[in-house]
């Protein structure tokens, strides 16, 4: 059992917040507005040991900390979260650092190639572990993927060991294969670009979101 924070209140944020919770792992969410009354409803109809709290709040409640923002509140969150509050935790990172430039139109990286959000967080806390994760596949399908062609993968990455460790078992107790370990943060690059490819095809077929990723093997 671990005690985890959980920043954000998007369907990301909400998800993961639920399906750990309901295997046993107290869970604190982080918001800005812990009294909005949507957020309140959603936690009274949760499995599990949920409680909501501010950003600085869930930093501080959990020993690990899920990181579900988007991307331009990244700065700000951290900020109202507290640098203090990651030091020496496992930071599972699922963000993505898309740009909206056109209404119903896919979006783009705001960057990529030579940097990533992952190594960006990682920078912005060095004394966090930061472990990019569940960032290639839709919040539908966080816990517990069923697919007809059998369970998807995912892929994972990060400097700590330790914390790959970690992040594999929580992984792999929401349902999932053992997780495929890229190496570090810094292929978070790749992760971040293989999203994109996930998000262009949500796009191309109107939204549907039924699709993730399988490494194949002979």
């Amino acid at each position: 059992m671990i005690r985890i924070g959980v920043l954000g209140t998007g369907d990301v944020g909400r998800t993961l917040a639920r399906g750990l919770a309901a295997i046993g792992h107290p869970v604190m969410i982080g918001t800005r507005d812990p009294g909005k009354q949507d957020l309140v409803d959603w936690q009274q109809d949760a499995d599990g040991d949920v409680q909501l709290g501010t950003f600085s709040d869930a930093a501080g409640f959990g020993d690990l900390i899920v990181f579900a923002i988007g991307w331009s509140n990244v700065d700000a969150v951290i900020e109202l979260a507290g640098v203090a509050h990651f030091a020496d935790k496992v930071l599972l990172d699922a963000t993505n650092p898309l740009r909206f430039e056109t209404e119903g139109k896919p979006p783009v990286l705001e960057i990529g190639h030579s940097d990533s959000a992952g190594e960006y967080i990682q920078r912005q806390l060095p004394q966090a572990k930061v472990v990019k994760a569940f960032n290639i596949v839709g919040s539908p399908h966080m816990v517990n993927p069923e697919f007809p062609d059998g369970a998807p993968d995912m892929f994972i990455c990060g400097e700590s060991e330790d914390a790959k460790t970690t992040t594999a078992t929580l992984i792999e107790s929401l349902g999932w294969p053992p997780p495929i370990d890229l190496g570090g943060i810094d292929n978070a690059r790749h992760l971040e670009a293989m999203a994109m490819v996930w998000i262009r095809h949500f796009f191309n077929t109107e939204f549907q979101g039924t699709h993730a990723f399988k490494l194949l093997r002979k």
